[in-house]
């Protein structure tokens, strides 16, 4: 049997940006409620609020972010993997992000509803 989970959708509205590789941590983006940074040799990708990503900069904005309220073991295996399953079946396309505690997934506004329907029918909780 799948492991239930307890999903929690964050308030705001997200964007992800990307700015160069070497651009410093952008002041920005900092505050709210959550805020990811991730560089890579090619870019500097930055999660946060949509409405703080300056209209220069190239983004994907109108991202929901449900978070997985539980603190999650490095040894458990295959939550990712049965979540985005779930959502692939019904042609929900996710960006995710994972911290040392949890698991954040990203998933496009106007398919936020369709997602929560479907998360909830497959016998998980969703906190709005």
């Amino acid at each position: 049997m799948q492991q239930t989970l307890t999903f929690k959708v964050l308030e705001h509205h997200y964007g992800v940006a990307k700015l160069d590789s070497a651009a410093l941590l952008p002041q920005w983006a900092t505050g709210g409620e959550f805020v990811s940074f991730t560089r890579t040799s090619e870019e500097l990708s930055v999660v946060c609020e949509a409405e703080r990503i300056p209209s220069h900069v190239t983004s994907e904005t109108q991202w929901r972010i449900l978070k997985i309220e539980a603190v999650l073991d490095f040894a458990l295996v295959g939550i990712l993997a049965a979540v985005s399953t779930i959502l692939a079946r019904e042609a929900i396309s996710i960006f995710v992000l994972s911290t040392f505690n949890t698991d954040y997934i990203l998933i496009k506004e106007d398919n936020l509803v369709k997602a929560i329907a479907v998360l909830l029918q497959e016998g998980h909780q969703v906190i709005s």
